[in-house]
């Protein structure tokens, strides 16, 4: 007796579409950048409108990287209606931090057998490459004249220490992009 096909009609498009699904899923998990927020919920942000930075500001960033920061977090903020000043409303802080993300590939061999009532396997985990670079960048908006912490912001992101300068300020004017994208929070 023959083997009984699947119908292709039925089968390819939805396995197209399966696999097709999961590659993106896993590409965009690889790429992106992940921010937390936080706020001060009694804060009036309509009142706050000029900005400057910490003056002891010690980012954890190479200086080059620190200016690059600064120079697209000071687009946004302009961009959004806000000005530097030397008598601000609020001063924020950055802080980073990168670290390797734990490994989570590895390849699994297995052996086993088996005969009449008896069976038996033995399975390992053999890790593939190493975890990947992390960097962690916290944004803190501080009122300044109560001192007091109102809007923080915690974004996550891969990190390629050999990255070229543009590589470089093209990923940080993402961060920051996307961190202020939900500044000021709505009400």
């Amino acid at each position: 007796m023959a083997p009984r096909c699947i119908p292709m009609k039925r089968t390819c498009p939805k396995l197209l579409t399966t696999v097709l699904f999961l590659w993106g899923l896993l590409f965009s998990s690889c790429v992106s950048v992940r921010v937390q927020y936080d706020y001060d919920k009694t804060a009036d942000f309509s009142s706050y409108s000029t900005y400057a930075y910490y003056p002891e500001l010690e980012t954890g960033l190479s200086q080059l990287d620190s200016r690059r920061l600064m120079k697209a977090l000071d687009s946004v903020m302009q961009g959004k209606g806000f000005l530097l000043s030397e008598e601000p409303d609020f001063l924020i802080n950055i802080q980073s931090s990168s670290y390797r993300s734990p490994q989570n590939s590895a390849v699994g061999v297995g052996m086993g057998g088996g005969g009449r009532n008896v069976g038996g396997g033995v399975s390992i985990g053999l890790p593939l490459g190493q975890g990947n670079l992390e960097r962690e960048i916290v944004f803190d908006l501080v009122d300044s004249q109560k001192d007091a912490l109102i809007w923080q912001a915690v974004s996550t992101s891969q990190f390629n220490e050999n990255a070229t300068p543009r590589e470089r300020e093209r990923k940080l004017r993402e961060v920051v992009q996307k961190v202020f994208a939900r500044y000021p929070p709505a009400k």
